[in-house]
């Protein structure tokens, strides 16, 4: 009996599995969603928050502009040894600079000018890696080439429209042009070596240690820096001219042309109407028409408390040498101070960014408890600052 249950049952059990199955012909079971896992954040890449991100903005000025940086002020190492010169190329815990200066973007790579190795270089923002576009580490000269083949003598100001790369190549008192594609280099207007206050074409032209260097249409704007001039080059025809300032001549006076005097001038940027110029000797940040040449200081104001108009004082500087914008706002390597700063264009506001004046290191961080050694070169993609952090001879980002 016990035997005649147990087939009972099982047949019992088939027949139920057997109507399940036939009633659910034509039944579709639904496929599992992905489930979004994030991607791991590199510790120092400058791709851990942009490797999705679409370059935006106008390539100006050796920048990309029109849109305004929302910052949050976080301060990160992405490239170089904190301390340790070298010219070693590779990923973001390898390659190392010595000294490095100026720096432009367009918007996919960072190119820098490696001072002391007498190179230029480039960092990939997407990945971090960095190579080495022109010249060779350690061998200082003048000579054109390509690539590897050709020299520098402790280049400083870099700007780009996108396809070339513009470079003061200050200790040869030249101004050099890149192929960003092969690497081709040739001087534009300077003869190497040879110091010098003339406008004329190409190699009649002189210079004395230049050093800022931006971009605008047909023309580079260039601070002569020991001729405490600012001079304009034609890429038409390589033709130099003098548009603000006279060699001989430093001072701090604002007025049109050859009347203004400027003092030392480095950083140099533009956003198509004005020129913007760190005026490292008389610490001031000033502003040149494109159209007229006439000079005005941006002086403007500190706030200290946002909800107190009231509470302000004159801005003050320390010798800036680094200067971008991105149209609405400039940003100021003030390097004595070493800090990052802010300038709105619209009334002459400044603001800190980043840095603060009596810490002497380099710390990442947010604000003011982030620190700088020796910021000098400044650049923007559109979504963050990068600066030229050059005697810790490391690149650092604001985001």
């Amino acid at each position: 009996m016990l035997k005649q249950y147990s087939n009972g049952l099982l047949f019992f059990i088939f027949t139920i599995v057997i109507l399940i199955f036939s009633g659910c012909k034509g039944v579709t079971v639904p496929k599992p969603q992905s489930v979004f896992v994030p991607e791991k954040v590199v510790s120092r890449s400058p791709a851990a928050t942009q490797t999705q991100k679409a370059v935006i903005g106008n390539q100006l000025g050796g920048a990309r502009q029109g849109v305004t940086l929302g910052l949050k002020n976080s301060v990160s190492t992405i490239s170089g040894l904190v301390g340790t010169a070298g010219s070693a190329d590779g990923g973001d815990t390898v390659a190392a600079f010595d000294a490095p200066k100026g720096i432009a973007t367009d918007g996919v790579s960072l190119f820098l000018a490696d001072s002391n190795n007498h190179t230029i270089r480039k960092i990939d923002i997407a990945t971090g890696m960095v190579s080495t576009l022109a010249g060779t580490a350690g061998k200082k000269g003048g000579h054109d080439g390509i690539g590897s083949a050709a020299r520098f003598n402790r280049p400083f100001g870099m700007t780009t429209d996108g396809k070339n790369l513009y470079v003061t190549d200050s200790n040869n008192h030249t101004v050099r042009q890149i192929d960003i594609d092969t690497g081709a280099v040739i001087t534009l207007a300077g003869k190497v070596g040879e110091v010098g206050y003339v406008d004329g074409k190409g190699k009649r032209a002189r210079f004395f240690i230049p050093e800022g260097i931006t971009v605008y249409g047909s023309n580079l704007y260039v601070s002569d820096t020991h001729n405490h001039s600012i001079r304009k080059i034609s890429l038409n025809n390589h033709t130099v001219s003098t548009i603000a300032g006279l060699s001989g001549a430093p001072g701090f006076f604002d007025d049109i042309g050859s009347k203004a005097r400027f003092a030392y001038p480095k950083g140099i940027t533009t956003d198509g109407h004005f020129l913007y110029v760190a005026d490292f000797g008389n610490s001031q940040v000033r502003k040149i028409a494109i159209k007229g040449a006439e000079v005005h200081t941006l002086s403007g104001t500190v706030v200290n408390d946002a909800k107190a108009e009231e509470q302000t004082e004159v801005a003050r500087f320390n010798y800036p040498s680094g200067i971008t914008t991105d149209g609405r706002n400039l940003y100021v390597a003030d390097t004595v101070n070493r800090s990052i700063r802010k300038i709105v264009i619209s009334s002459g506001a400044v603001a800190a960014v980043a840095g603060a004046e009596d810490k002497e290191d380099s710390i990442d961080g947010v604000g003011t408890d982030a620190h700088f050694k020796d910021p000098v070169g400044i650049t923007t993609d559109g979504y963050s600052l990068f600066v030229t952090d050059s005697t810790d001879h490391i690149i650092r980002k604001i985001r």
